[in-house]
């Protein structure tokens, strides 16, 4: 019962979080800090926003927490941040060592979930999450980061940036 209440606490958070910003880049740079410091298991946390405009269509990151990562940039046919974005869909993976669109960026990293984040039924983004435990993110965990992601785009439809 203490993982159902801890996850239930952290999306109170996030909610009251997302009532406090002013912007949806102060949203972002909140709830990845609040991801990685309160959820044990959340090694790396960040949002990747499309580039308005880029040809190829192209990820960027942008509010992060964790190591520093090589991928800054990401092209929509690549990885599971770019299935993810390509599909609209949220994508779990429970073994990243046993999925080939997996961009190895940490040797700790085990197990990563991506969620697309939506703008007026739009991709145009996501928050990605990296463990370093297999198979960390359970329907619970989904739930949450589904909740983050779905502040994040309903303040981008209010507040523009």
């Amino acid at each position: 019962m203490r993982v159902a209440s801890k996850m239930e606490e952290v999306r109170n958070e996030a909610g009251e979080l997302a009532q406090a910003a002013v912007t949806a880049h102060e949203l972002m740079q909140k709830l990845v800090r609040l991801l990685h410091e309160r959820v044990l298991k959340y090694n790396w946390v960040g949002f990747y926003m499309l580039e308005p405009g880029a040809q190829p269509p192209m990820l960027v990151l942008g509010a992060f927490e964790g190591a520093t990562t090589p991928h800054t940039r990401i092209p929509l046919n690549q990885g599971i941040c770019g299935a993810a974005a390509s599909s609209g869909q949220t994508v779990v993976v429970d073994d990243v060592g046993k999925d080939p669109r997996y961009l190895a960026c940490s040797l700790e990293t085990k197990s990563e979930i991506v969620v697309p984040v939506f703008v007026h039924g739009k991709v145009v983004g996501e928050l990605d999450i990296d463990s370093h435990f297999p198979a960390a993110f359970t329907r619970e965990h989904q739930d949450l980061v589904q909740y983050c992601a779905l502040l994040v785009g309903k303040k981008l439809e209010t507040s523009g940036h």
